[in-house]
């Protein structure tokens, strides 16, 4: 039987939990509130959204850095949670697209600001052969979290068609978070629980060759992995109503939720990139599938299926962030990873936004799907599997 996990992992997994359900009554919305009283289109929701991820992608590189130096992470991560608390409710006041994006700038730079802290954290507080199942479990609660969200955004459509009334209710779990942030996590630098991992030829050093070379595959892959604002969208496009898209998005997520933990484990016991690479194969099917899926039925199967691809990649890929890199950088090596994913998001949102424009959803899409298969062969012939995770 496993041993438990770390007081800190659960209590930022209810963190997550609850900010995800914070967040997700708002974003499966944002594209109809975009494109409908806004009266934006496609490409400005490709901008808005590549924005703020990349500013968000910037800050991180910082912030991982900052934490490195700092005798605690924990104070990051509060000042990050905090500014997304606060900012992400305003959407309630947005009277132009301008208005969306500086409350989104604002949001996602509170996440730049504590993904990477909160991340060398878990791996702080986590042995080596159970990084899987921590990182699988955090975004297992995650998941969780962005399957509620959209069920409490129903629950207040079922009394009013306001989408600003949703946008402001958002408030409430996003305070539950920050008190169980500040009460529920307890950090101790003075003895980490992990030693640096034992390594194959290739990954010498805090941040060597290999872990370079894992930062190049993913930023190929995010290439063709834009905002899945465009899947909300293209629901919509396949006639499912915009009242049942929040319950759409949450049955996504309960797909995620369930698989996270055991995508997590599974590459404890496989290797990481073992499950990574069944993670993208997954990935490549879903977005080929979106490309051309007709009916509202096809498109509820699709949501699920490409649930599977989150449940077998985010725990395993992070882990692998923490096989590659050595504990006295690994707050900068979680940063430079979610830089370089979040910043790829903008080309990739950009991309998928005018080539949708221009050319539809099934050029856009499979475009996705075919990158995925280039860095599916990065990772297989570029990243060595860590010899050891201690």
């Amino acid at each position: 039987m496993a041993p438990p996990l770390h007081r800190n992992v659960k209590a930022l997994g209810f963190v997550s939990l609850l900010t995800d359900a914070s967040s997700e009554m708002i974003y499966p919305l944002l594209p109809a509130f975009l494109t409908g009283p806004l009266h934006a289109g496609p490409a400005l929701l490709g901008v808005i959204e590549g924005l703020a991820e990349t500013v968000a992608a910037l800050v991180k590189v910082v912030s991982g850095r900052v934490s490195d130096r700092l005798p605690r992470r924990k104070p990051l991560v509060v000042a990050g949670y905090g500014l997304s608390s606060v900012a992400r409710p305003l959407l309630a006041l947005a009277a132009l697209p301008v208005h969306v994006l500086a409350v989104r700038l604002a949001d996602r730079l509170g996440k730049g600001v504590r993904s990477a802290p909160r991340d060398a954290l878990l791996a702080e507080v986590t042995a080596g052969h159970q990084r899987g199942r921590a990182y699988g479990f955090h975004r297992a609660m995650d998941h969780a979290g962005a399957m509620v969200g959209p069920l409490l955004a129903s629950l207040v459509l079922l009394f009013t068609d306001e989408l600003r009334l949703v946008f402001a209710a958002a408030a409430v779990p996003a305070a539950c978070a920050m008190a169980t942030l500040v009460f529920g996590v307890r950090e101790d630098r003075s003895a980490p629980a992990v030693q640096p991992i034992r390594a194959r030829a290739g990954t010498t050093g805090p941040l060597g060759s290999a872990f370079r070379r894992y930062l190049v595959v993913l930023a190929v892959f995010t290439l063709g992995n834009s905002s899945d604002a465009f899947l909300l969208l293209r629901a919509q496009e396949t006639g499912i109503p915009l009242a049942l898209i929040p319950m759409l998005w949450a049955w996504h997520h309960l797909v995620k939720a369930g698989g996270s933990t055991w995508g997590g484990t599974l590459s404890d016991r496989v290797g990481r990139r073992r499950a990574i690479l069944l993670g993208w194969a997954v990935y490549a099917l879903s977005y080929t599938g979106f490309a051309f899926a007709g009916s509202p039925l096809a498109i509820v199967g699709l949501f699920a299926f490409y649930g599977v691809f989150h449940a077998l990649t985010e725990g395993p890929e992070r882990a692998l962030v923490a096989d590659l890199s050595g504990p006295e950088l690994r707050g900068r090596a979680f940063g430079l990873f979610h830089a370089v994913t979040g910043a790829a998001l903008l080309p990739a949102s950009l991309l998928t936004g005018f080539l949708w424009q221009d050319f539809g959803a099934p050029v856009a899409l499979g475009t996705g799907a075919a990158l995925a298969g280039v860095a599916a062969l990065g990772l297989q012939f570029l990243v060595p599997e860590p010899a050891a995770r201690v």
